[in-house]
């Protein structure tokens, strides 16, 4: 469980120095518990209270890390039941399975079409991490070589499925240098996975029949000295699985429930007849404390949707999502274009340039840094000022792509018009519409 404040400050130094920032050891203590301050600011806390602070800091659900280097990916880590709390910090993870009886030559195609599955949205690229070979005959040796291939010749980290310890080492062998996560360790072969857990430090899943049969098994395996745990309370049926991963996170986060402390991993594939309804318990899973969430394939139609939920769930509900400041090009402008500016809110962004895109008049459209607010938000907050406005676009480098002098700015922030024409000499500042759906009849308009 988490400390308080008081707890935290008994065990820090009580010097009030103020090298930490803050003028005492309470403020300071108060802030850890709130999570505002790192304790590393402290540098006379002693090794034994940093040791203990830090046991107790961790957080509820433990975060694990699969794959290695720039693609490397965590789950677990979260700190809260509800996402308004405060935020949910490592998204869902998504995985396809791919089968040991697949030839090299299918399993090429496949990687191509899924490694495709990318798209840049809010400045961020949405992509599926992970890639589930499967063990459907036993052949270990065919087993590894797939692996091999998939750890060698993609970016996609790997999820090791067997309950054959023969198999998976063998698999261990050939792409343990990619950090796979093996599943899954049952009452049947514990003792073997863990082993080649411990021994190959890789974090490993359990599967059990009930939240009671994972319990049993992650506290022997925690026992072992393995740390890095994954979930599978073994039902298939959506509501009794609905119910387990509620139970799972409820039992860690106010419970302090040590044993199902650890991130949750489930199976649409085998949940569902078609890729459709898959998708929809996906969905589910994604909304509701799914830590990695394995499909029978990964398809655009199925992939969209599901990152467009996940990138919404988990962004931070206190920070509005943004767009990076800078000039976007809607369809192919030119240097007699239009040029329209508006603010770095994402929903902002993504109306404005879909109804420039309806237009079918390509446009230059400059996106200002208002701190995630809309536009009359940002107006109001001094945020998208005439002044900073006018500044903005002479710094952009519009000019240098347009000859004519002319910027459009939204219809709520008419009373900057001024300002903006002041900080523009010679420059014409048209008010747009005020409202967004008129912005393509507007621009029809014009032309």
């Amino acid at each position: 469980m988490a400390l308080t404040g008081i707890q935290i400050f008994k065990l820090l130094p009580k010097t009030n120095c103020k090298e930490c920032g803050v003028p005492t050891c309470l403020a300071f203590a108060m802030n850890l518990a709130s999570s505002k301050a790192e304790l590393d600011s402290c540098p006379y806390v002693s090794d034994e209270a940093r040791a203990q602070l830090a046991e107790a800091s961790a957080p509820p659900i433990r975060p694990v890390s699969i794959g290695k280097g720039v693609r490397k990916k965590t789950t677990g880590g979260e700190t809260v039941l509800y996402r308004h709390e405060k935020t949910f910090f490592n998204p869902t993870m998504f995985a396809g399975i791919i089968t040991s009886d697949t030839s090299a030559a299918d399993l090429e195609a496949k990687l191509k079409i899924w490694n495709a599955i990318q798209y840049e949205r809010v400045g961020l690229n949405l992509r599926p991490e992970l890639a589930a070979l499967k063990d459907v005959n036993g052949d270990k040796a065919a087993f590894a070589n797939l692996a091999k291939i998939i750890a060698e010749t993609s970016e996609f980290n790997l999820i090791l499925m067997s309950e054959n310890a023969d198999v998976i080492k063998a698999a261990v062998a050939a792409c343990g240098f990619k950090r796979p996560l093996v599943y899954a360790a049952t009452a049947a072969n514990v003792d073997a996975f863990g082993a080649i857990a411990l021994e190959n430090d890789l974090p490993l899943a359990v599967k059990a029949d009930s939240v009671e049969g994972v319990i049993a098994l992650t506290d022997k395996l925690v026992g072992m000295g393995i740390k890095d745990l994954v979930i599978d309370s073994g039902s298939r049926e959506l509501k009794q699985a609905l119910a387990d991963q509620v139970a799972i996170r409820r039992a860690a986060l106010k419970d302090g429930n040590r044993s199902l402390g650890f991130p949750t991993i489930s199976f649409p594939c085998e949940m569902a007849s078609n890729l459709d309804m898959e998708a929809l318990i996906a969905a589910l899973y994604v909304s509701k404390y799914g830590g990695i969430v394995v499909l029978s394939d990964l398809t655009t139609e199925v992939m969209f949707p599901l990152m467009l939920e996940r990138l919404n769930i988990y962004t931070d509900p206190q920070r509005p999502m943004t767009v990076t400041e800078g000039i976007f090009e809607i369809g192919n402008p030119n240097e007699n274009s239009p040029v329209l500016v508006t603010t770095n809110f994402a929903l902002t962004y993504f109306i404005v340039s879909g109804e420039i895109e309806a237009s079918k008049v390509p446009a230059w459209l400059l996106i200002k840094d208002s701190e995630g607010l809309s536009v009359m938000t940002a107006w109001a907050a001094g945020k998208f000022g005439g002044d900073d406005v006018g500044a903005f676009v002479k710094k952009s480098g519009i000019m240098d792509k347009v000859k004519h002098t002319e910027v459009i700015i939204p219809g709520y922030a008419a009373a900057i018009a001024g300002d903006v024409e002041e900080e523009l000499p010679g420059w014409t500042v048209t008010v747009g519409p005020r409202e967004a759906a008129h912005l393509a009849g507007f621009l029809k308009a014009r032309q």
